[in-house]
């Protein structure tokens, strides 16, 4: 870590968590992303699966309020925001 650090390929705010448990935080947040991609394995190329995937992603992130702006729970903004970026009603 430190030489990593060191060498700028990490950033110097990263920790390095110990507990075991901190680290499962991340995989139960994928946890709706990969019930949503498990029927969708199909996908064709390497192409259309990252680009499904970041849509995905990207609309968990606005449902969960990470985006700045845009409350958690406020599905009038998020619709508005979608319509705003994609040209699209949601």
């Amino acid at each position: 870590m430190e030489q990593l650090k060191a060498d700028e390929t990490m950033a110097e705010k990263t920790e390095l968590r110990q507990i075991k448990y901190l680290n499962n935080i991340i995989e139960q947040d994928h946890r709706n992303i990969k019930r949503i991609v498990k029927p969708m394995m199909g996908l064709k190329s390497f192409n259309s699966a990252r680009r499904t995937l970041s849509g995905i992603e990207a609309m968990n992130m606005i449902r969960k309020g990470q985006v700045k702006g845009i409350r958690k729970g406020d599905n009038v903004t998020q619709a508005k925001f979608i319509e705003e970026i994609f040209g699209v009603s949601a």
